[in-house]
């Protein structure tokens, strides 16, 4: 008999199961869609809350000042355009009783009430094996026997409570924001003391300073805040959203944040300071969080230079409102990015500290000593006090879900037990061991890092469609697998190291909560890119997932749903969005104008101390080169580079980005060379231009503001080739020195028979197409074996000490690790970084491909030893270069 046909509620003492499909938890935004999209999936359900009415966060959260901080036509329910048109909202940030009201009143229009159980919090979940049901235990009411089980608690619903002794000796009045009472709180003639300064407390602090006798704020952290400039919605948003809502909404959804703000493409660097001020005082202006987040360039949330920029802006908007210099001080945040803590928007904060009866308290100057009855000792004086507030926010995300009972899966584990160590989830959305137990925005989605009603809307879409697929084919049980867990915890990791939140000490990472392991906890890889990857699951036949049902043979498609860096991931899904004809079929002349065209599209890098362009005499002619010194004194030690392109692309300015990064990361002085290439110049051309070049450079180094003395050679694919070629030519014909070789994805022999050409024969941009083309037009087949171009092939003793990178998505990568390996064999001393994730153009594509930053330190931490420097030099910046656009540069080969 369907769950539906048989639910049922008794009241005798111990109370006899309600009998439903789903089960939910929560009934705030996600708790409200999901009963909505469930009723209409046709699924039997029920929510429970503990709250006396809907509202989620938003029926706790009642301090004074409480509003969201996106703007109200983006932080909206979405799936029905009626509903769009049938709620005005009064200003750009609702307040917490509008959003209230706005959130019952979708309630009332769909009749979601009838199916939600207020005043009622469960207090176990456990998983039952035999009858493949979740059954709960709750505190008001008969218990709850369910199908599937769906947490739609929130992320920030779980006050943490204060780490400070003596809070029960106060004989005053204690509150806490995130619990703040229903019928208010009259605090008209008190000495009032708000603890904290995060978003709650910046919020609250202008509107109780106004009531309270005196205002005492008491800050550990202090953190970014912005002027909101409330009052009407912007113009210029609303006609963009009444000119084409569809359009609007789905720029929303594929947009990283989850608000319809295009990808930033112009880099802090390119901008003078002028135009840097003119852009911060614009985004300040408009008073638009995710705007100040996104739009002033495109380095600023991945590069500390470029975010350093924004930081001292914000400072002196700080120093210009607070009137005190030594208060001024204490609220400029100093040890986190901006952006790395959520930013906070208010309304007259900083202003407030002007008022007499206003004072601040630096608890890094003066910590709390204890609560007494009377109020609050510091390490430097008592203050008598009337009101304590705690502002001390949330344990958010996994405190929003253990808080709410003891959960129990297959085997008798316990949710608690499994996430220990932090947790490990499966698209944020589940997790191994808990089957049909599902997280609206849990850890490891978008979440908090997003537009929440965006993420909310395609969580519970893509969870209920799964449900109703799982029906349809006869599945009663849903299960992600270990494999999948993990593979999502590496891509989480991977994603984390693109941002700077990782530098933060933030509720972010659980840093907020005594005892708590810290990890970055919400997904930063944005929120289109992670409806993509939810789709991909679904489209290879839900991966990661093992399906079973009574009448159907189980299912198990196990696998990770990303294996590539996530910027590399960008990087590919947009050149497959272009639907570029092959390279190869431009012809050599067509190609090479392609490839420049896309250079030109390129950030050049960070500033260097100086390029100089020359020529120098090659094995049969002139070559073009191109040097690039460091700001440093010189002399320095000299690179010798060799650029890709299949010895048929590219010239000596090709690779002018990742030439300027490695500059200001070994302090050495890159000389790229312009060999001639094929067709026009084939085999052994560029080779014998490689030798002849680095030959002439050696000898010339210190007419080129060089250091006399062995050189080092470096190139990346064909320019690899030739970069290994010249050493061991300089072995056999006497000269040059050459300290150390660096070879990134290099050529090393002419066979396509091993398996990473198989295995990466489409789809990475260098295709085994591609590198047939190049060598038909370098090489003839009867010269391939000549380790002139196949070094693989000759001797490799008595070669200089190598550092040799090659990536996972690239057609060569085992002749490569091959050509490291039988150096090493021949007493060569070899390191070699085989780079999980990357593919062929990785390294060098600086602008765009940020988890390339820790690869490129650790070459050029190899150069500088192979020179005999030591392993830094100091550059101060985390990230040499911005993610500055996904326009995808000349990166063939």
């Amino acid at each position: 008999m369907p769950d539906a046909m048989v639910a049922t509620r008794v009241s005798d003492e111990r109370g006899t199961a309600q009998q439903v499909d789903v089960a939910v938890v929560g009934a705030g935004f996600a708790g409200l869609y999901l009963l909505h999209r469930l009723r209409k999936a046709g699924f039997s359900t029920v929510a429970l809350d503990e709250a006396g009415d809907v509202g989620g966060t938003w029926y706790w959260n009642r301090y004074p000042g409480a509003r969201c901080d996106i703007q109200t036509i983006d932080y909206s329910y979405t799936f029905d355009p009626e509903l769009e048109t049938a709620w005005t909202w009064s200003e750009k940030y609702a307040t917490q009783p509008e959003i209230l009201r706005y959130l019952g009143f979708v309630a009332d229009r769909y009749g979601l009430r009838r199916d939600i159980r207020f005043k009622t919090k469960v207090i176990e979940a456990r998983w039952d094996e035999a009858s493949e049901r979740w059954q709960l235990t709750t505190d008001n009411g008969a218990p709850v026997s369910c199908r599937h089980y769906i947490m739609a608690t929130g992320c920030l619903s779980a006050p943490k409570p204060p780490e400070i002794d003596g809070v029960k000796d106060f004989k005053g009045e204690v509150y806490f924001t995130g619990r703040w009472p229903h019928e208010g709180v009259n605090l008209a003639g008190k000495r009032v003391a708000v603890i904290g300064t995060g978003s709650s407390a910046i919020q609250s602090i202008p509107l109780i300073a106004e009531q309270a006798a005196h205002l005492t704020v008491f800050q550990r952290t202090p953190n970014f805040a912005l002027p909101a400039h409330n009052g009407p919605a912007p113009s210029d948003r609303m006609n963009l959203l009444q000119g084409d809502r569809a359009a609007y909404r789905e720029q929303a959804r594929q947009s990283m944040a989850g608000v319809p703000y295009p990808q930033q493409t112009v880099v802090s660097w390119q901008l003078t300071d002028a135009e840097r001020r003119a852009r911060f005082e614009e985004a300040w202006g408009k008073g638009d969080l995710v705007y100040i987040l996104t739009q002033l360039w495109a380095d600023q949330a991945v590069d500390l230079e470029g975010n350093k920029l924004i930081c001292d802006l914000i400072r002196e908007k700080i120093a210009a409102a607070v009137k005190d210099p030594q208060t001024a001080a204490a609220l400029m945040p100093d040890d986190h990015p901006f952006g790395a803590k959520r930013p906070c928007l208010d309304t007259n904060y900083y202003a407030t500290y002007n008022r007499p009866n206003v004072t601040l308290v630096n608890l890094r100057q003066e910590p709390i000593k204890a609560i007494t009855a009377g109020g609050i000792t510091t390490a430097r004086r008592s203050i008598d006090l009337d009101v304590i507030v705690f502002a001390t926010g949330f344990d958010a995300m996994t405190g929003a879900i253990r808080a709410v009972h003891p959960i129990t899966g297959r085997g008798g584990k316990s949710l608690s037990d499994v996430w220990a160590k932090g947790p490990e989830t499966y698209l944020g959305l589940t997790v191994a061991g808990f089957p049909n137990f599902f997280m609206i925005t849990g850890p490891g989605s978008p979440s908090v890092l997003s537009n929440m009603a965006v993420s909310i809307e395609q969580h519970v879409d893509w969870v209920v469609d799964r449900l109703a697929a799982l029906r349809e084919a006869g599945f009663t049980t849903i299960e992600p697998t270990e494999t999948a867990q993990a593979g999502w915890g590496r891509h989480m990791a991977d994603c984390s190291t693109l941002t700077l939140h990782r530098l933060a000490n933030t509720w972010y990472t659980g840093a907020n909560v005594p005892g708590k392991v810290q990890g970055l906890m919400p997904y930063t890889g944005g929120v289109g890119p992670y409806r993509s990857i939810c789709d991909e699951v679904v489209n290879r036949g839900m991966l990661g997932f093992r399906l079973t049902g009574p009448y159907v043979a189980a299912q198990c498609n196990d696998g990770e749903v990303v294996s590539l860096q996530p910027d590399v991931r960008l990087v590919l899904n947009l050149l497959a969005s272009l639907n570029l004809p092959p390279i190869e079929s431009m012809g050599a002349i067509g190609a090479r104008a392609f490839v420049n065209e896309f250079n030109k599209s390129r950030p050049a890098g960070r500033p260097i101390g100086e390029i100089v362009d020359g020529t120098l005499p090659g094995a049969d002619g002139p070559l073009p080169y191109r040097v690039y010194k460091p700001a440093t004194p010189g002399p320095h030690p000299v690179v010798v580079y060799f650029h890709g392109g299949g010895w048929v692309l590219g010239d000596e300015q090709s690779d002018e980005p990742f030439c300027r990064d490695m500059v200001r990361r070994t302090g050495m002085m890159f000389v790229s060379v312009g060999y001639r290439h094929a067709p026009e110049h084939r085999f052994p051309t560029a080779a014998e231009d490689g030798y002849a070049a680095t030959r002439w450079i050696a000898e010339h180094a210190g007419e080129l503001g060089g250091k006399p003395g062995p050189v080092l050679v470096a190139g990346w694919s064909a320019g690899g080739n030739i970069a290994a070629v010249t050493c061991q030519l300089a072995r056999d014909r006497g000269g040059p020195e050459i300290a150390g070789q660096l070879l990134i994805c290099p050529v090393t022999d002419c066979t396509f028979d091993r398996p990473s050409y198989n295995d990466n024969a489409t789809g990475y941009f260098l295709t085994l197409s591609l590198m047939y083309w190049f060598w038909d037009l370098y090489c003839s087949p009867a010269d391939r074996t000549d380790p002139r171009v196949s070094p693989l092939r000759g001797k490799v003793e008595r070669l200089p000490p190598a550092f040799v990178v090659t990536c996972e998505f690239d057609p060569l990568r085992d002749e490569g690790v091959a050509y490291a390996e039988a150096m090493a064999a021949a007493g060569v001393p070899v390191e070699q970084l085989q780079a999980r994730g990357h593919f062929h153009s990785s390294f060098t594509m600086v602008d765009v491909v940020i988890t390339g930053v820790p690869g490129r330190v650790r070459m050029a931490e190899a150069l500088r030893r192979f020179a005999g420097l030591p392993p830094e030099v100091g550059r101060g910046d985390e990230h040499s270069s911005g993610r500055a656009s996904l326009k995808i540069a000349a990166a063939a080969s």
